[in-house]
Parts: structure tokens; C-alpha cells; sequence
């Protein structure tokens, strides 16, 4: 079990809002839905700066990172705890 999560900073408020994108048996479809979100959260044209991870509910390891002043992913090998660019 996955779960994709969207995290936004706004300018007024010191954290993070956290947006829960939903919960998938399969890595392949958490990705698809965190990355339909930036899609839609960059042609809002929002300033704000966000983030998109998939990983296990609660985990503090992602399996898919991207945010939304790059256009690089990336996926964390946890054999040696390095994030690596997604292709």
C-alpha cells in the first residue's frame, strides 16, 4: 500500500499544508495521481512552492519525489539512501 501526498508552503503560514491524494496498491498508479496534481497545481500558476511524494502511509522514505520548481523526479534508492533522477 502506497500513498501519494501533496504538500504546499504558503508565504503566511510556517508549515506545510499536507493534502492526502489517496491510498494505491500500486506504485505506478500513486505516481500518476501525484503527478496529475503538479500538472494541475503548475497551470493554476500558483507562486507557492510544493512538493509531491509517494511512499508507504507514514513512512518518512519516498518512493517519488518531484516539486514544482523543477521538472527533474526523483526516487530514493534505499540501498544506499540516495536519491536518484528519474529518466
Amino acid at each position: 500500500m502506497l500513498e501519494a501526498i501533496q504538500f504546499v508552503e504558503y508565504r503566511d503560514d510556517p508549515e506545510p499544508v499536507e493534502t492526502h491524494l489517496g491510498e494505491f496498491d500500486e506504485e505506478v498508479d500513486a505516481v500518476e495521481v501525484a503527478r496529475g496534481a503538479r500538472q494541475k497545481f503548475l497551470e493554476s500558476g500558483a507562486d507557492e512552492y510544493a512538493w509531491w511524494v509517494v511512499r508507504a502511509p507514514g513512512a518518512r522514505l519516498a518512493n517519488f519525489i518531484a516539486d514544482s520548481k523543477s521538472d527533474k523526479e526523483f526516487v530514493l534508492d534505499l540501498s544506499t539512501g540516495q536519491l536518484i533522477e528519474v529518466e
